[in-house]
């Protein structure tokens, strides 16, 4: 397992274009379980609609985290669409 906290950078936070691109990550690695945590919330990446439930407005801290195979290059890749705003 590893995992890191990032902080949203997108102004209308984890909207559904965000949490589209998430969760199709993440259904990219069945490998992995992939988990994140916001809001006191445990949220699966693979389920568009708990991302949106959670609220996850812009500056949240969010802790990504990744067990199974692979799990450091799959928690990177996240990582880097959080930092890259997922392109917006």
């Amino acid at each position: 397992m590893v995992s890191k906290v990032v902080k949203v950078v997108n102004a209308e936070g984890l909207h559904m274009r965000p949490a589209g691109i998430v969760a199709k990550a993440a259904k990219e690695h069945p490998e992995c379980e992939i988990m994140m945590k916001a809001n006191g919330k445990d949220i699966k990446a693979k389920a568009v609609m708990q991302i949106m439930a959670a609220g996850i407005k812009k500056d949240t801290e969010v802790e990504i985290i990744v067990t199974g195979e692979n799990e450091q290059a799959v928690l990177d890749e996240f990582v880097k669409m959080f930092e890259d705003g997922f392109g917006e």
